[in-house]
């Protein structure tokens, strides 16, 4: 039941990515960012409601989000496609839950494409944490390379996702690589598949390296010290 909440508006978010394979238009007056906001305050509520979250964990939750927004601001483009602000999203997701990872990722930005970074980077906490489950009181090595993994796969599909914004406008009527609607669904996968091998593969191979350094690297001491903070904010109330 845990996952459920999260899942219900993963739903809605993927609606957002899978529209241009489906042979139809969209309007170019999608509500983006309402489906976003709707989905993240939903969560949010949920979480609030089953006591999930109380105010020590908004806080930590409040905290990364703000360490990401700093990230995301300073290093907008990222090195070669890597961004350090996916690390934070792994490590909190791998240790406090798949909707406590996706919540860390909500912050600055700006953009039409923020709705659709939210979600894609929304569901890299997801991944972590639901690689987490695994997860022992204290993070060892297999943790680690677990979650290493996790990052690199994840840096592929962020970068898969997010180039679906880019493909759409830029190469719209494009005979071989490009979208338009009513295209055939098979026909829409072949070019965007061409899409982005030509433009995006190598790209997102520097993010997807990029994760899994920073995870063998630094991974260790953070989630340990998430770890550690999550110990204080569980308690069990006694019965006597």
């Amino acid at each position: 039941m845990h996952g459920l909440p999260v899942g219900t508006i993963s739903l809605a978010g993927a609606a957002l990515f899978a529209w241009p394979f489906l042979g139809t238009g969209l309007p170019d007056s999608t509500p983006a960012w309402v489906l976003m906001i709707a989905c993240v305050a939903a969560l949010l509520f949920v979480e609030l409601g089953t006591r999930q979250l109380d105010s020590r964990a908004i806080a930590l939750l409040a905290a990364i989000a703000a360490i990401d927004t700093a990230l995301r601001l300073a290093v907008i483009v990222g090195i070669g496609g890597f961004n350090p602000i996916f690390f934070l999203v792994l490590c909190a997701g791998f240790v406090f839950g798949p909707s406590f990872g996706f919540l860390a990722v909500v912050g600055g930005g700006f953009g039409p494409w923020v709705p659709f970074q939210t979600f894609a980077l929304g569901w890299v906490g997801v991944a972590a944490g639901i690689a987490g489950r695994w997860r022992r009181a204290s993070p060892g090595l297999r943790q680690v390379v677990l979650l290493a993994v996790v990052g690199g796969v994840m840096g592929y599909v962020f970068g898969v996702l997010m180039t679906i914004t880019d493909w759409i406008p830029f190469m719209r009527g494009n005979p071989t690589l490009g979208w338009e609607p009513g295209i055939a669904p098979a026909t829409a996968l072949v070019h965007f598949a061409n899409f982005y091998m030509l433009t995006s593969f190598g790209y997102d191979s520097f993010r997807a390296a990029g994760n899994v350094v920073m995870v063998l690297a630094l991974g260790a001491p953070v989630m340990a010290a998430l770890a550690r903070f999550r110990l204080r904010l569980t308690f069990e109330v006694v019965r006597q």
